[in-house]
């Protein structure tokens, strides 16, 4: 809920908490804003769409992305088990219509283009924002930091360019806030 208003998209919400933090900022830089909307859009509108196809591609990847999801939280063994197995089935399927539903022929090389087009964005600078994220970064992030260390992302920094702003990115946000179990 922002000002009474709920917002259930997270861009809207990321959008409202911006103005709220930093009015002087959008005031002071109107040309900046539109190459950020433009690449949010992209991201909310395409790189989020790649990802189920990905992890879910096949089943060894499914239930490599489930043991990621359930290792975290307070789960007994019954509950983790029946999670893994019966949630990376059905996603798994999941994945397979929304593969369709986008048209996504071979999900990797989509998820390989995506990140050579950001990359490309880039356009030699060290982040969108130039010396600093923006929001765009931080949105890109956001999508790709679960990922990073499933094979998908593994693959997708080994076979693109995007290691190196991945990195950077890691550096100035910090470690994730993950619940780890105990």
């Amino acid at each position: 809920m922002v000002d009474g208003e709920q917002l259930v998209d997270s861009s809207a919400i990321i959008d409202q908490l911006d103005q709220k933090l930093t009015p002087k900022r959008k005031a002071d830089s109107p040309s900046g804003d539109d190459e950020e909307k433009k690449w949010r859009g992209w991201v909310d509108n395409h790189l989020v769409h790649l990802l189920s196809p990905n992890i879910y591609r096949n089943t060894s990847e499914a239930l490599e992305s489930f043991d990621y999801i359930t290792s975290s939280g307070n789960f007994s063994f019954t509950e983790k088990l029946t999670a893994k197995y019966a949630g990376a089935a059905a996603m798994y399927f999941v994945s397979k219509k929304l593969k369709k539903k986008y048209n996504i022929t071979d999900e990797r090389a989509a998820l390989y283009e995506a990140a050579e087009t950001w990359v490309d964005a880039l356009n030699g600078r060290e982040f969108l924002g130039g010396s600093k994220p923006n929001l765009a970064d931080l949105a890109v992030f956001g999508v790709l930091r679960p990922i990073r260390y499933l094979r998908s992302g593994r693959d997708m920094v080994e076979h693109t360019r995007i290691g190196e702003w991945y990195t950077r990115m890691e550096r100035v946000v910090g470690e994730s806030s993950r619940i780890k179990a105990s």
